[in-house]
């Protein structure tokens, strides 16, 4: 399928699947004309990229992180990315607990003064 198309399926803008191919995330064949051909996996491959990019993680971790989800590599194969994904988890955690926090001052704040 083309960028259009991909990016149509998957609500990436054409950009975004540019910069993904740059980050070495996503890749695609290139027509004589020009034109990228993406594989069927590829709308697949988008969303868990935005998934992954969405929680925080850097696209350098993504691009390593990747193989794990589509299966080419064992998570098991890749104790320092575990790590690395463990290390980000936690982080993710810590701050979900601090807007949690604000939210409940936030709460009373407007519950105290309504």
């Amino acid at each position: 399928m083309r960028i259009g198309e991909l990016s149509r399926k998957t609500g990436a803008t054409p950009r975004a699947l540019r910069y993904y191919e740059e980050q070495g995330l996503l890749s695609a064949e290139r027509q004589s004309n020009g034109y990228r051909e993406y594989a069927p996996n590829a709308v697949a491959m988008v969303e868990t990229i935005r998934s992954l990019l969405d929680m925080g993680m850097p696209s350098s971790l993504v691009r390593d992180v990747l193989p794990c989800t589509v299966g080419e590599r064992s998570e098991a194969a890749c104790p320092d990315l575990l790590r690395q994904v463990a290390t980000l988890r936690d982080d993710v955690r810590t701050r979900a607990a601090r807007f949690e926090m604000i939210d409940d001052s936030l709460t009373s704040y407007l519950t105290a003064n309504a």
